[in-house]
């Protein structure tokens, strides 16, 4: 047991107990390079210090828009240590949006490598602050700073101690549809941390060897994942990128033992030939980020033999809040029990609790929920601690909580959150469409992918020109893992009486579809 002066503040703090006790030990795998815990400690330090030198104080943001490297866990290590505030962005964001969220955030500095700087580049200059950019892996400009000049700094960097700080700002969906800065303080993502390290048994040891191909820019992979791995002292393995087959060759180069994935990874893997042999040195393999067929974890489970556990969570919690790790028996469809230190509750229409088996909405109450969405604390917990989810599901008799839904109407692609407001007002920008509406749909290859269906304007040419105008626009502002998957051109949208899109008639047409029912 640690006492209250001994518990980590923050994130970092845990680095800094693991390069005490193990100091030689591999912390992090990265295109074979191998960095040990005390290096690893040691370049978080001169990282922070650098921030310091360039004339960041505890509370600026710090945009790290980076694939998976150990570049990106010094500059996110760095940010906890110093009490700067992480900003991750998809390293497959537009410059629109990487526009959109230095400035809606505030950040003073953005981290790029190779892949995001020419969509950073382009963005920093239209942020409403000035924004100064640190890049690794290319020739910096005259006005950027190379990454490794950090490296080189020498001053000592004080921790701040406040357990309450914002650490991270995850952009994710809100109640409004459009991604906002869920803010996740010291507090939540250390919870979480230990949470999950409290499971019986837990997901990782010390003895483990860890994929890293989970974008750290999600909250899975840079908490769930990356932060549980710091806790256990286990060893990460990173992977910039999921590829069926190189994904699996690192697998068996690495002699990885737990292999974290989004739910599209299991399906790709299922159609891979001797997958069985091929990961024959996993013992545990975890999926989150977004729902998973039954039938696709019962095929993969008799494919491999290895047990699929899964989870629920989600960013404004930091983000698990169930597991079926320990389960006495995996239930179909089932999602787990809530983690140690982690309470749920599923209510009716007018907050009453729901029997068991009744469907309602979720509410999660513990230390990991978030702050509410910046700038102004919009949706946070209530004056109880009660987080409203916005997802809909059951408990049965043991406290095994079965998703049903979701109020909210995001679209989980390759455990991406996808707005459909954003894409449609992309989509509205085109003067050949008069009206829009985006749904997500199945996917075996993404879980869920996007549909959209358009009306076309008096005098727009036909069909297929303007379905192709509509992929052209989106990829020229839009994520690829946004884009449309089908493009829809229709007479008309459904409307209900109040004159908003049916969008529940659009699901039934595609579920009835792809029964083979229409």
């Amino acid at each position: 047991m640690v006492t209250d002066t001994e518990a980590p503040v923050n994130v970092a703090d845990l680095l800094r107990a693991a390069a005490t006790s193990h100091p030689d030990k591999v912390a992090v795998v990265d295109d074979a390079v191998r960095t040990s815990y005390r290096l690893l400690d040691e370049q978080v330090d001169a990282f922070a210090a650098g921030l310091a030198e360039l004339g960041l104080v505890a509370g600026n943001r710090v945009a790290i828009a980076m694939g998976n490297s150990v570049e990106f866990v010094v500059a996110y290590l760095a940010a906890a240590r110093s009490g700067v505030v992480a900003v991750p962005l998809n390293s497959g964001s537009t410059v629109d949006e990487v526009a959109r969220v230095l400035a809606d955030s505030g950040a003073r500095l953005c981290v790029a490598d190779a892949d995001t700087v020419a969509a950073v580049r382009g963005a920093a200059g239209g942020a409403l602050l000035a924004v100064r950019v640190v890049v690794t892996g290319v020739e910096p400009t005259d006005d950027e700073v190379p990454y490794s000049r950090l490296l080189e700094a020498t001053s000592r960097v004080v921790s701040p101690r406040d357990r309450e700080a914002l650490a991270v700002l995850m952009y994710t969906s809100g109640t409004s549809g459009r991604p906002r800065g869920a803010m996740l303080s010291n507090r939540a993502l250390v919870a979480n941390i230990e949470q999950a390290a409290s499971t019986d048994p837990p997901p990782l040891t010390d003895d483990d060897v860890v994929l890293g191909v989970v974008p750290m820019s999600h909250i899975y992979g840079l908490n769930a994942i990356l932060g549980q791995v710091i806790r256990q002292q286990s060893t990460l393995v990173v992977a910039r990128r999921f590829s069926p087959d190189e994904t699996l060759r690192l697998i068996g180069a690495e002699s990885v033992t737990v292999v974290p994935v989004a739910p599209p990874a299991i399906g790709a893997w299922s159609r891979v030939d001797g997958i069985a042999e091929r990961l024959s040195s996993v013992r545990t393999l975890l999926s989150g980020a977004g729902p998973l067929a039954e039938a696709t974890v019962r095929g993969f489970e008799e494919l491999t033999g290895l047990s699929v556990e899964q989870g629920y969570g989600l960013t404004e919690a930091a983000p698990m809040v169930t597991t079926t790790l320990g389960a006495p028996v995996h239930k179909p469809g089932s999602a787990g029990r809530a983690v140690p230190g982690v309470r749920l509750r599923v209510v009716d229409d007018v907050g009453r609790d729901a029997e068991h088996d009744d469907p309602g909405e979720i509410l999660v109450q513990g230390d990991n929920v978030f702050s509410g969405y910046w700038p102004d604390g919009d949706s946070a917990p209530d004056p109880e601690g009660w987080l409203s989810t916005g997802d809909i599901g059951f408990l049965d008799a043991d406290g095994d909580l079965y998703l049903v839904d979701r109020l909210k109407e995001v679209v989980i692609v390759s455990g991406f959150n996808v707005y459909p407001s954003e894409i449609e007002e992309v989509i509205a920008e085109i003067a050949s469409v008069r009206e829009c509406a985006v749904i997500g749909v199945a996917d075996d290859e993404t879980g869920e992918s996007v549909a959209a269906y358009v009306v076309a304007s008096d005098g727009a040419a036909g069909a297929d020109e303007l379905a192709a105008e509509v992929i052209a626009h989106c990829e020229s502002r839009l994520a690829r893992f946004k884009l449309p998957s089908t493009v829809n051109v229709v007479d008309e949208l459904p409307h209900s009486a109040t004159g908003k899109v049916a969008k529940g008639r659009l699901r039934a047409a595609e579920a009835r579809r792809a029964l083979g029912l229409s």
